[in-house]
């Protein structure tokens, strides 16, 4: 961050999860160290503010990777995905990536210390 605040500017985009919003008891571990990017992130942000370093987090669905689709992805994952996700489409780690490359951009310049969801609205 030294270097950011020698610019007088900056973007940290931190990964998040859906998962840990979305799924009942058996993970609790994992729902600790999800949901404290949230904090950090809304931390940092008005910590880091005034020297112009916006800091957000991108929280992603379920994307198909490869290692998804050969582990997980069977007949009831697909009908979890039409079940939950209002847009029928599969996420793509591209689809996360857009989200990434806005925040980190001048078009982001005003978003700070959110938690954007690219999740194509899971329920």
């Amino acid at each position: 961050m030294p270097g950011m605040k020698r610019l007088g500017e900056g973007s940290i985009v931190n990964l998040g999860s859906t998962g840990w919003q979305t799924k009942g008891s058996g993970y609790p571990c994992y729902a600790v160290a999800k949901s404290s990017v949230n904090g950090l992130t809304r931390g940092l942000a008005d910590t880091l503010g005034a020297d112009r370093i916006r800091i957000n987090t991108v929280s992603p669905g379920w994307v198909m990777t490869e290692r998804q689709i050969k582990m997980w992805l069977n007949a009831e994952g697909e009908a979890d995905i039409q079940r939950n996700q209002c847009l029928p489409d599969k996420l793509k780690p591209s689809d996360v990536a857009r989200m990434v490359l806005f925040l980190a951009s001048d078009d982001g310049a005003m978003c700070t210390a959110q938690e954007f969801k690219v999740d194509a609205g899971w329920n």
